[in-house]
C-alpha cells in the first residue's frame, strides 16, 4: 500500500469518526437540519467555505486551466463574486424570515412567499439538479482512487458515497460543521505547500505562460464562448446567490453579523483560493503535456511531479473537498425531502423523532443515487454544469423577486420557473444556436422578463 493510499485512507477513517462522533448531540431535527441555529462566525465561515470548493473547484477548474489557461480563474472567482451578494444582499434577508418563521428549508420561504405549488415545482427541479452536482463530487474523487489504485470508476464513487453518508446521516449539519473545519484545515495546508512546489518545477510563472503557451494563456479576460472564461459568471455567479444549500447554511447562523461576517470571508476566501487550481492546470500542462482526461489531470500532477508526502498531503486535500461538498448536498436533498415533501405532504402531523428518521433515510437515499449517476456521467464540468444551470434558472429570479417586491405572487413565481427552464432546455438542445448565447444566462433573462411581465399584466 503507497503513502498516498495510507494518508487517504486514515484521513477517512478519522472523518467518519468525526461524523459518528458528533451524532450524540444530534437529538432533534432542528438540530440536524439547521445545527439549533447556533453557528458562529468561525463555524459558518468554514462550513460555506468547505461547501464551495469541491470537485469543480478543484479536479474541475485544474482540467479548465489546463485547456483554458488563467481565464479559468473564473469558474470559482464567480462564486465568490456570487458569495458577496449572497453575504450582504440575499442572506440577512433570508436569515431573518427563516427565525421569525422557524424555516429549515429553501422550500419553506417559497411555499411562505409564493404557496405550495411554487414549492413543489422548485424542489423537484433542484433536486434533479443536486443529484447532478452530487455525483460530480463522486466522479472526481473515484478519479483520486483510479490514478492511485487503478480502482474503477464504479469502485471510486461507492467508497466516496458511503463515507460522506455515513458521517452526513450522524451529525446533520451540526456535525458536518465540525467536520468541515478539519476538511478545511487539511485542504488548505495541503494546496499551500504544494502549488509553490510545482510552479518552481514548471520554471515558474514565466514558463507556465511562456513562448510555447498559446498567445492567450495568461490572459485572465480569455473567453471561447459560453462556459468558458468570464462566461462562466453567468453560470456559477448566480448558483452562489441562490443555492438551497447554502441558505440552509445561512439559516443555522445564531445572528445576522454571523451571516454578513462568515459568508463575506467565506467570499473572500474563494477569490483568492481561486488561483490555486488554476495555476496548477497550467502548470500540468508544462509538466505532463498530453493528458486527454480532464478530471485527471489534478490527480496526475499531484501524484507523479510531487515527492510522496506531499503528493500524499495534496491528494489528502483533494479529496477533503470532493467530501465535504458531498455533505453539503447531502444536506440539500435530505432536508428537502423530509420537510418539502414528507412533512409538507405525506404526513404533516409527523413528530420530531419522525422527521429526523426520514431526513437521515432521504441521505442514504439520496447518496446511492448519485453513486450510480456518478458512474453514468462523463465528467466534472459536465456533471456540475447540469446542476448550475438548472438551480439558476430554476430559483435566481423567484428568490430574489421574493425579497425586492411584495406584488408578485404565484402566477409570477411559476411564470418564471417554466420560461427560465423552458429556454434553457431549447437551447442546450438546440446545437446550432448562437455560440455567444449563453444558455443560463438566456434563461435567467426570459424568467425575469416573464415574472415581470405577469406583474404588469395584473
Amino acid at each position: 500500500m503507497t503513502l498516498h493510499l495510507v494518508l487517504l485512507t486514515l484521513y477517512s477513517i478519522a472523518v467518519v469518526g468525526l461524523g459518528i462522533w458528533s451524532a450524540r448531540y444530534v437529538r432533534t431535527s432542528s438540530a440536524f437540519f439547521v445545527a439549533g441555529r447556533r453557528l458562529g462566525p468561525g463555524l459558518l465561515f468554514s462550513s460555506m467555505l468547505a461547501a464551495n470548493i469541491g470537485a469543480g473547484s478543484t479536479v474541475g477548474a485544474a482540467g479548465l486551466a489546463y485547456q483554458d489557461g488563467l481565464s479559468a480563474w473564473w469558474w470559482v472567482g464567480s462564486a465568490g463574486l456570487g458569495s458577496i451578494v449572497f453575504a450582504f444582499a440575499i442572506a440577512p434577508r433570508l436569515w431573518r424570515l427563516a427565525s421569525d418563521n422557524d424555516f429549515y428549508t429553501t422550500g419553506d420561504y417559497l411555499e411562505f412567499r409564493y404557496g405550495p405549488r411554487v414549492r413543489v415545482a422548485a424542489t423537484v427541479l433542484v433536486n434533479l439538479g443536486a443529484l447532478a452536482l452530487l455525483a460530480g463530487q463522486l466522479i472526481a474523487g473515484a478519479t483520486i482512487l483510479n490514478v492511485l489504485t487503478g480502482a474503477p470508476r464504479w469502485a471510486g464513487s461507492l467508497i466516496g458515497g458511503v463515507i460522506m453518508t455515513v458521517y452526513f446521516a450522524a451529525g446533520g449539519l451540526l456535525g458536518t460543521a465540525w467536520v468541515n473545519t478539519l476538511q478545511l484545515a487539511v485542504m488548505l495546508s495541503g494546496f499551500a505547500v504544494a502549488l509553490p512546489v510545482l510552479l518552481v518545477h514548471a520554471g515558474g510563472i514565466a514558463s507556465v505562460v511562456g513562448p510555447s503557451a498559446p498567445s492567450w494563456f495568461g490572459d485572465i479576460t480569455y473567453s471561447s464562448g459560453p462556459r468558458s472564461g468570464w462566461t462562466l459568471l453567468a453560470l456559477t455567479g448566480p448558483a452562489f446567490i441562490v443555492s438551497p444549500g447554502l441558505i440552509q447554511k445561512a439559516y443555522g447562523a445564531d445572528s445576522v453579523r454571523t451571516v454578513r461576517l462568515g459568508i463575506g470571508l467565506n467570499a473572500l476566501a474563494l477569490l483568492a483560493f481561486a488561483f490555486v487550481p488554476v495555476l496548477m492546470g497550467m502548470t500540468a500542462r508544462v509538466l505532463m503535456p498530453g493528458i486527454t482526461d480532464a478530471n485527471a489531470v489534478l490527480p496526475t500532477l499531484l501524484t507523479h511531479q510531487l515527492p510522496a508526502w506531499l503528493g500524499a498531503l495534496a491528494l489528502a486535500a483533494v479529496f477533503s473537498t470532493e467530501v465535504d461538498t458531498s455533505d453539503a448536498i447531502l444536506f440539500m436533498l435530505s432536508t428537502s425531502a423530509s420537510k418539502d415533501v414528507y412533512k409538507r405532504f405525506l404526513k404533516p402531523d409527523a413528530t420530531d423523532e419522525q422527521l429526523l428518521r426520514v431526513g437521515r433515510i432521504a441521505a442514504v437515499a439520496g447518496g446511492m443515487t448519485g453513486v450510480v449517476l456518478s458512474i453514468w456521467l462523463q465528467t466534472v464540468i459536465g456533471a456540475l454544469t447540469v446542476f448550475y444551470s438548472l438551480l439558476v434558472v430554476t430559483l435566481a429570479v423567484p428568490i430574489v423577486g421574493g425579497l425586492y417586491t411584495r406584488r408578485a405572487g404565484e402566477r409570477e413565481a411559476l411564470a418564471a420557473i417554466a420560461a427560465g427552464v423552458l429556454t434553457l432546455f431549447v437551447l442546450v438542445a438546440l446545437s446550432g444556436s448562437p455560440a455567444w448565447l449563453d444558455p443560463t444566462l438566456a434563461g435567467i433573462v426570459a424568467g425575469a422578463m416573464a415574472f415581470l411581465g405577469v406583474m404588469a399584466s395584473r
